[in-house]
């Protein structure tokens, strides 16, 4: 019968008729048949199934095996003994040998018919050796899975004891080697299908010996903690781990992160392939392992190898977002690693390039998915905005993108980010600064924040690129008796000359600390820019004058010496002087006070007050001819600073406003003539008052620098609890305020007051209105009568006989922003350009400097953008700007410098002299040695971080195609689909990017 059957396959019938016959075969195998003809029918079958070249061959072997093992069980189990079985495990079958791909699945086959035989145990002995052999020997993805699904259909052959633990250790290491070599989607199918056959058989062993867990788990993290040069784990491992159960994940996870024999190198390149496994698209609680391994790491401090890993691949992590299969882990571990990563900006800014194009792709998408992970992006997005302001030119295309999104407030914000950091203690993190290679573009030196320092370092940038107060201050000489200023001087000179990207200011932070400051808390930039400016003043009176020093130096000439004998170098560059007058309404006497100051504090007029366009500066109501007394004696104001400087104009506005035109005082029954306009080109010619107020014009609902300025000299009624106590009244009385600038700085700092304290809520707030800059400041200052006249006869400045005023004109050269809604919290940062004299070679006439032209100071000096550690280009538009696309970012403190002019060119002259005698400033030789020391040092600390670095993530795993996810190559025309989110990555070309 056996030759008939092996005829009847051979032949070259079609299948229809083979199958007749072959049925007919069957049948009588059914009937009694002696021992011989049976031996001859199972090796006949036995050789169709492992040899047969076809699948319809396989398939007669499998039937004929079946009714001999169900009609002939002893002869079956007599033909199916274990020297026969061991024969096919060891040597494989006929001319294949062991290259036979079914003995596998033929000895499951066998297995059924003799489960209750004598011999059934010895068969399962030996299986149970066979198998564990066989693992050992790193069978094929496919192989692995028929051992997997030959021991789950019977246990019995499952190795136990101590083989049982080896038996699961090895079968991870097979998954670890697992690789899909073809793209196709079926291929990745199926291969996906053996995966979690074979995971599927540890999870069945771990359910009857969770004793095996923890040892496996062991021998998992040693495969993927492995840095010895080879091919990189599969990702299969994380189908493993998705079987772990997740009460043991606490146990585990301080396990680990406490083992002292596990190097950082190898805790980094296993937590750096875990993060891989996001790619994996059938496993469960993934994310949730690598979190919480992510936190274990945090708990005890590693932080070098959280920086390392986050940096290394939170780019391929958020570029698996497109992937709606894997969306929702790699969502929750792209949350964790930015919300966690606060001690620098590295992180999210590497995301910065691509999250538009995530989100256009999001939105086409259109589904559930992608609608619920574009929120919780946005919100991310958001945080970090929050966490990481001052980058408006980096952050506007992501604003753009996410602006129809929603805004979580700010208690949600700082919720996330308070539960998520790495360690509450800021200090912990002090010296994980930004990775920073090389030196800015720009040249410029970024400065180190020492935990919330950000206030003290958008000042010193601000000052350092003051040039004529840094030049000042670097030619100071050696023991000039101010310590604080010889350290301020350090410090300009490592800005000036250092080698490195960024420099700790801690030695002057330390210096120049005012005592009522919290260390480790924000704190007021304006508030410390005063103290500081206070204290080098102060130092240089009680020490030797700097003019000494200056004429040491042969750098003042006589002529400057007496006028700068009494003027220390914070006097000189930022002092001017103000008069405050006030006049008694009752009696008309006048009392005036000048005092000197080194920067200007603008409140905001109250929202009832507008102070812009064509409105009075204040109320008629509040100060009119209805509550000023006309003096009995008309020819008492003949003499009397208050009489008017200008007649009204029959166009003016308000007529019967009063008339704020002159700063100062109104008489009663004047006309006003508000300030407005914002042109800042003025011809010289005009009464500078008029000047002054046709550049205060600013947008109707907003508010202009010369706004503040003009509500800050307005008058003042000082009437009710306010009442000044008259001398020559002997009692208090109704009277007017006002202060007129009579000395204008070399540079005029005004603080924008956007901090009030609100008595309902009893905290201070932010007046967050959108104040406009201008690049240039004309501003009136008193002058005496005769200086007038010799002003207006040498064609000077711009003063008018008779006005009493001269305008100064200022070019706008740092302005410092603060990012949020109260003085105790946010993040400043700064703008800056060194505005300079342009002095001819020929000395001019006048002997006064040519001042650069507007066009000049407007458009080609540079503006520079300082954060922290960050310094890049930016421009006068980003500046006006900021407020408009970051609505709590604001302009605080500006800083304008003088242009050259009559009541300046005397300094003007000093520093244009210095600047020609010496150039650059010559630094002494302690100082010029310690930087050159410091730039070696930086030298050597880059080659050791170099080779550190190397050491330490050289075997980090590989994602060299990442961006391919979000930047397709133009030359893979199999992947066209693999940027549409809504098929689950398009193409098969991009599905196997996907998984492996």
């Amino acid at each position: 019968m056996d030759k008939i059957l092996e005829a009847v396959v051979m032949s070259s019938y079609p299948n229809n008729v083979k199958q007749g016959l072959v049925r007919r075969v069957i049948e009588a195998a059914k009937q009694p048949m002696d021992s011989e003809q049976c031996w001859s029918m199972l090796e006949l079958s036995t050789k169709l199934y492992l040899t047969g070249d076809t699948k319809y061959k396989r398939e007669i072997g499998k039937e004929v095996l079946e009714v001999y093992g169900h009609y002939h069980p002893e002869e079956f189990e007599e033909f199916f003994n274990v020297r026969f079985l061991l024969s096919l495990l060891q040597e494989g079958y006929g001319p294949l040998g062991k290259r036979s791909h079914y003995v596998l699945d033929y000895i499951q086959l066998g297995l059924q018919f003799v489960l209750e035989s004598p011999s059934a145990n010895s068969i399962f002995s030996l299986l149970r050796i066979e198998v564990l052999r066989k693992v050992c020997e790193r069978p094929s993805p496919k192989q692995c899975a028929k051992i997997s699904k030959l021991l789950t259909q019977h246990p019995q052959c499952i190795p136990t004891g101590k083989h049982q633990l080896l038996f699961c250790q090895q079968l991870i290491r097979c998954i670890g080697q697992f690789q899909c070599v073809s793209e196709g989607e079926e291929e990745i199918m199926e291969f996906l299908e053996q995966v979690n056959k074979v995971s599927g058989l540890l999870q069945r062993i771990w359910r009857t010996q969770t004793s095996s867990i923890l040892p496996s788990l062991k021998e998992l993290f040693t495969i993927i903690s492995s840095t010895e040069e080879q091919e990189a784990p599969s990702n299969a491992l994380a189908s493993v781990v998705q079987f772990v159960p997740l009460e043991l994940m606490d146990g585990v996870i301080r396990n680990l992160t406490n083992d002292d024999s596990i190097t950082d190198v190898q805790m980094m390149m296993a937590i750096g392939r875990m993060i891989d496994w996001v790619s994996w698209p059938l496993g469960k609680n993934i994310d949730k392992w690598i979190i919480a391994l992510l936190k274990g790491l945090a708990a005890v401090k590693k932080f070098s190898i959280l920086i390392e890993v986050t940096l290394s691949k939170i780019e391929k992590v958020f570029s698996k977002l497109l992937y709606p299969i894997v969306r929702e882990g790699a969502l929750s571990v792209l949350q964790y690693m930015l919300l966690s990563f606060q001690h620098s900006h590295e992180a999210f800014h590497l995301l910065l390039p691509h999250i538009p194009r995530l989100v256009a792709s999001l939105k086409k998408e259109d589904s559930n998915s992608a609608t619920s992970a574009l929120e919780q992006l946005a919100e991310l997005i958001h945080c970090m905005f929050f966490r990481f302001s001052g980058f408006p030119d980096l952050y506007e295309p992501v604003l753009e993108a996410v602006k129809a999104l929603p805004i979580p407030n700010e208690d949600r914000i700082k919720h996330l980010l308070g539960q998520n950091a790495w360690t509450s203690q800021k200090n912990e993190l002090a010296s994980f600064y930004p990775r920073l290679a090389s030196k800015s573009e720009t040249g410029k030196i970024g400065l180190i924040n020492l935990g919330n320092t950000c206030y003290m370092n958008s000042i010193i940038q601000s000052l350092f690129m003051a040039s004529d107060f840094r030049h000042s201050v670097l030619n100071l000489t050696e023991g000039n008796s101010q310590p604080l200023m010889t350290k301020l001087q350090w410090l300009f000179a490592f800005l000036e000359h250092s080698q490195r990207p960024a420099i700790s200011p801690e030695s002057f932070l330390s210096a120049s600390w005012p005592p009522w400051f919290t260390p480790g808390t924000q704190q007021d930039c304006s508030e410390y820019l005063k103290y500081l400016l206070d204290r080098l003043h102060e130092e240089e009176k009680t020490g030797k004058r700097i003019y000494q020093k200056l004429k040491e130096s042969s750098l003042m000439s006589q002529a400057v010496e007496h006028h700068c004998l009494n003027k220390t170098l914070i006097e000189k560059m930022f002092g001017g002087k103000m008069m405050t007058k006030i006049r008694c309404l009752n009696c008309l006497n006048v009392s005036s006070r000048e005092e000197a100051f080194t920067d200007l504090s603008l409140a905001f007029p109250p929202s009832d007050r507008n102070v812009s366009g064509g409105a009075s500066i204040l109320p008629v109501d509040k100060i009119g001819p209805q509550f000023i007394e006309p003096p009995e004696n008309a020819g008492q104001l003949m003499d009397s600073p208050w009489i008017q400087r200008k007649a009204p104009m029959a166009s003016d506005h308000a007529a019967s406003s009063v008339s704020v035109e002159t700063l100062g005082f109104q008489e009663p029954g004047e006309a006003a003539n508000p300030i407005g306009g914002n042109d800042v080109g003025v011809d010289a010619a005009k009464d500078p008052l008029s000047t002054f107020r046709e550049q205060a014009y600013a947008p109707k609902d907003s508010r202009s620098v010369p706004d503040l300025i003009n509500y800050f000299l307005s008058p003042e009624r000082l009437t009710a609890e306010n009442k000044y106590h008259c001398e020559k009244c002997a009692s208090l009385q109704d009277a007017e305020k006002v202060a007129e600038l009579t000395e204008g700085p070399h540079y005029l700092i005004l603080t924008l007051l956007r901090f009030s304290f609100d008595p309902r809520t009893m905290k201070r707030k932010k007046i967050l209105d959108n104040v406009s800059i201008p690049v240039v400041l004309k501003l009136p200052i008193l002058v005496a009568p005769e200086e007038t006249e010799e002003v207006c006869q040498h064609g000077k400045d711009g003063a008018v006989p008779g006005s009493g005023f001269m305008t100064v004109v200022y070019d706008l050269c740092s302005v410092v922003v603060h990012s949020g809604i109260s003085s105790e919290s946010g993040h400043y940062y700064c703008y800056s350009r060194e505005c300079t004299d342009t002095i001819p070679h020929g000395q001019p006439r006048d002997g006064v400097p040519k001042p650069a032209s507007d066009k000049q100071l407007d458009f080609e000096i540079q503006w520079y953008l300082f954060n922290d550690t960050r310094v890049s280009f930016s421009s006068f538009e980003s500046v006006s700007n900021v407020t408009s696309f970051f609505p709590k970012d604001t302009a605080y403190v500006l800083f304008y410098r003088q242009r050259p002019g009559r009541q300046s060119c005397l300094l003007h002259e000093a520093l244009a002299e210095a600047g020609r005698l010496h150039g650059e400033p010559s630094l002494h030789k302690d100082l010029m040695e310690a930087i050159s020391k410091d730039n070696i040092l930086f030298l050597q600390e880059q080659e050791k971080e170099a080779r550190n670095r190397a050491a330490y993530i050289s075997a980090l795993p590989k994602s060299p195609l990442w961006w391919r996810d979000l930047d397709r190559d133009k030359d893979d025309d199999s992947s066209s689909g693999g940027c549409s989110p809504a098929a689950g990555g398009g193409g098969s070309s991009s599905f196997h990017g996907l998984v492996f």
